[in-house]
């Protein structure tokens, strides 16, 4: 629903790769803004105030050079749609709006999926804008 794990992703990357790439997030589903993230975000220096959850529908561009998809629902609406892509690559992440518990317990479901996607983004667009791993 664009509202939990692609933002944090395209957040993240924008963060890390400043100037370097364009990055953007949308759901396949709409949805709404989500507090939580908008809290883990804000310990790490990033303002997520400003995300507005955006739909596959949404999207003017249809040509990438790399779509990558975090839930399986989104893999397969990503197939189904008419895009020009260079490679689309599936990082299956935990929702953590399923996790339930206190709200400490919900909030480092939330942390981990940052720092598990921070990790991945570092790694795989690192490589990537360094031409160490080419998009095939």
């Amino acid at each position: 629903m664009n509202s939990v794990r692609s933002p944090i992703a395209a957040a993240l990357a924008r963060r890390d790769f400043p100037g370097r790439l364009i990055a953007r997030s949308a759901g396949v589903d709409s949805g709404k803004a989500d507090g939580f993230v908008h809290e883990i975000m804000e310990e790490i220096g990033i303002d997520m105030s400003v995300h507005t959850p955006h739909t596959m529908d949404e999207l003017v561009a249809t040509r990438f050079d790399l779509v990558v998809t975090l839930s399986d629902d989104a893999k397969q609406a990503v197939a189904g749609r008419n895009l020009e892509v260079a490679a689309i690559e599936h990082w299956p992440m935990d929702d953590p709006t399923l996790v339930e518990g206190s709200r400490q317990v919900k909030l480092d479901a939330y942390r981990a999926l940052r720092e598990a996607l921070d990790k991945r983004i570092r790694d795989r667009i690192a490589a990537l804008l360094a031409g160490g791993s080419q998009i095939s």
